[in-house]
C-alpha cells in the first residue's frame, strides 16, 4: 500500500476517533444541564408548595383547584404546574438510574431515554472537547481504529479488485 493512502487512512482514523470522542462528552453536558433543569423546576415547585400552604392548601388539592377554575387562565396554570411536577419526577428518576450506569451506558441511556428538551438545548450550546476520562480515552480509540482499519480495509479489497489477473485471450485458428 503506497505512502499517502496510509497517511490519508491515518489522518482519518484521528478524526474519527475525535468524532467518537464527543459522544461521552456530549453525554456529560447533558447530564450537567439536566442537573440544572431539576435544580430550577425544584426552585419553582418549592414556591408553589409553599404558596399552596401559606393558602391552607397541599400541592395536589392546589392543582385541583387551579385546574378546575372556571377562568381558563387559571385552569392552565394548574395543568402547567401538574406537567412541572411530573417533568420533575421524571428528571429525577432519568438522573438517577443514568448515575448508577456505567460510563457507555449513560450514553446510550441519554440516547435512548434523554430528555427531548435538554438534548436539544445541549446540542444547541455544544462545545466539543476532548475528554481525558477513560470513557473518552477509549472511545476515541475505538472511533479511531473503526475508520483507520475499516478505510485500509477498504482500499485494500479494491485495490485487489483491480489486481485481479486477466485471462488471456486465445486467438481461435
Amino acid at each position: 500500500m503506497s505512502r499517502i493512502v496510509r497517511i490519508v487512512a491515518f489522518g482519518c482514523g484521528l478524526c474519527g476517533g475525535i468524532i467518537a470522542s464527543q459522544g461521552p462528552e456530549y453525554a456529560q453536558q447533558y447530564r450537567q444541564r439536566l442537573g440544572g433543569a431539576i435544580d430550577e423546576l425544584r426552585q419553582v415547585i418549592t414556591r408553589f408548595d409553599a404558596d399552596a400552604q401559606a393558602s391552607g392548601e397541599s400541592r395536589e388539592s392546589a392543582i385541583v383547584r387551579l385546574r378546575s377554575n372556571t377562568d381558563d387562565f387559571v385552569s392552565r396554570q394548574g395543568a402547567a404546574m401538574q406537567a412541572n411536577v411530573e417533568r420533575l419526577r421524571n428528571l429525577e428518576t432519568h438522573r438517577e438510574t443514568m448515575m448508577q450506569a456505567g460510563p457507555f451506558a449513560r450514553v446510550a441511556l441519554m440516547a435512548r431515554d434523554g430528555d427531548r428538551d435538554v438534548m436539544e438545548a445541549v446540542y444547541r450550546d455544544f462545545e466539543p472537547a476532548l475528554p481525558v476520562t477513560e470513557e473518552g480515552v477509549l472511545s476515541t480509540a475505538i472511533g479511531f481504529v473503526a475508520v483507520w482499519g475499516g478505510l485500509l480495509l477498504l482500499i485494500g479489497f479494491v485495490r485487489s479488485l483491480w489486481r485481479r489477473p486477466r485471462q488471456p485471450v486465445r486467438a481461435s485458428i
